[in-house]
């Protein structure tokens, strides 16, 4: 049997050399097996980059993840602290829920204090609510001080934080517990518009004081109607209270101060008389 130029190269290229016709059956076993052994010996190191290869490949798009799953708060807050140390330009900050306990305000200010002072612009987004917090007012008169631009709104979307429209943080679970970090370039700027579609409708945050009546006056016509919105929309209770960052307690009061300026004397003709009053200014 003659071997063609095709297995010759082949041949040469894996070091295998034919056996000869000189050599006899014998002769031709022992070549056999000798090549036999040189092709499994090339084969398994073949493979054994392919793996390596393929290890490699993969840890390369794991670090260039432009989406991180962030499990737990301990690694959310670190991932969001690596990210706020590296600002240059910009931090846009969403917090909904209403007002945010005292302490964290305090912790925050010198971290806010650094960054502007570092030249880095910073606004942010929170609910209507927040007017009425005395340790919210405290922090929003000292931030202004600093150069920071407060805007507040009677709902908007969840928790946000964009960082030099490069990395967005968002939450990934209701409890919160979980986060994503996203770099993917088209859905930062996605979220930046949609934060700055809200920060257009809202209003700033009072530079001075305020008394209780006065950011009621303000803010109240704006709560109540999302509140209308919602219950036309088949919202609970609790998810409407939670959505303007208000106790269930405060959304009842404000349901009964609805009722009676609409005459329903129940939830039912409530809902009758809102869905009524939004289809007429929708015709």
């Amino acid at each position: 049997m003659s071997i063609d130029h095709a297995d010759m190269d082949t041949s040469e290229r894996f070091g295998i050399e034919a056996a000869t016709p000189q050599e006899g059956p014998e002769g031709a076993l022992r070549a056999i097996a000798e090549q036999l052994a040189t092709l499994s010996r090339l084969t398994s190191g073949g493979l054994t980059g392919i793996t390596r290869t393929k290890q490699s490949v993969s840890v390369s798009f794991s670090e260039e993840s432009r989406i991180a799953y962030l499990h737990g708060l301990d690694a959310i807050n670190s991932a969001i602290d690596d990210a706020l140390n590296s600002a240059r330009q910009e931090i846009l900050t969403a917090q909904p829920d209403g007002p945010r306990p005292g302490q964290v305000l305090d912790d925050a200010l010198e971290s806010v204090r650094r960054h502007i002072e570092a030249g880095v612009a910073m606004r942010t987004l929170y609910q209507h609510t927040t007017r009425f917090d005395e340790a919210t007012k405290n922090y929003v008169r000292a931030v202004t001080n600093y150069g920071v631009r407060v805007r507040t709104l009677a709902e908007f979307f969840d928790r946000l934080i964009i960082i030099d429209d490069s990395v967005a943080f968002i939450s990934a679970n209701e409890s919160r517990t979980v986060g994503l970090a996203i770099r993917e370039p088209a859905i930062v700027r996605f979220l930046k518009d949609i934060f700055e579609r809200s920060w257009d409708r809202a209003k700033a945050f009072p530079f001075v004081p305020l008394h209780a009546a006065k950011a009621a006056d303000d803010v109240i016509p704006s709560l109540r109607e999302s509140i209308s919105g919602l219950l036309i929309g088949g919202y609970s209770d609790k998810r409407i209270a939670r959505r303007l960052g208000i106790s269930e307690r405060s959304l009842q009061g404000h349901i009964a101060a609805m009722k009676q300026q609409l005459g329903a004397n129940t939830r039912l003709q409530l809902g009758y008389l809102l869905g009524r009053d939004e289809t007429t200014l929708v015709l």
